[in-house]
């Protein structure tokens, strides 16, 4: 009975069951001024959404959101892209998201994730962490780490996304 389980399980696809398409968790998070926020209400009126996780210590991270900032208009007028950031800050470190935001004149929204409720939804293990969903809230691509121009081979996919080349 156990090597027929065992040769079945084998014999079926199983892709479905670790497909990177798949929706976002429903999960409590903070906004930057501390109002309650449930992830399942990150939409984009069926456009695209870039959702990177993120901490004030990490300095990749930082360059990756210096690099979205900097283009952000530019795809919101291309694309309708929206960036969503949520900072995995432990509440000691969370009174320093804000200022800090605000200091690099990040025009995207910001959310807190200080008990990594979130980042524990969406195996997040290693920062930054960037996940790319289609205009329906599926996660389509993700990947970890940054390096510059990485943000370009993201708008690619983007791009792809909304039918542009």
């Amino acid at each position: 009975m156990k090597k027929l389980l065992f040769i079945l399980l084998l014999l079926v696809p199983m892709s479905h069951l670790f497909s990177q398409e798949s929706q976002l968790p429903k999960v409590n998070i903070k906004t930057l001024n501390g109002q309650s926020f449930n992830t399942a209400d990150i939409k984009n009126d069926g456009k695209p959404i870039i959702l990177s996780f993120w901490a004030l210590w990490c300095k990749p991270c930082q360059k990756e959101l210096d690099a979205f900032n900097e283009v952000y208009e530019d795809w919101q007028k291309e694309t309708g892209l929206k960036v969503v950031a949520v900072s995995i800050d432990d509440s000691r470190s969370t009174a320093k998201v804000a200022p800090h935001v605000k200091g690099k004149g990040w025009e995207f929204e910001v959310l807190l994730d200080p008990n990594g409720d979130f980042k524990r939804a969406m195996n997040v293990n290693m920062i930054p962490h960037t996940f790319l969903l289609d205009g329906n809230g599926k996660i389509v691509s993700q990947h970890t780490a940054y390096f510059d121009g990485a943000e370009q081979e993201l708008y690619q996919k983007v791009k792809k996304l909304v039918g542009k080349k």
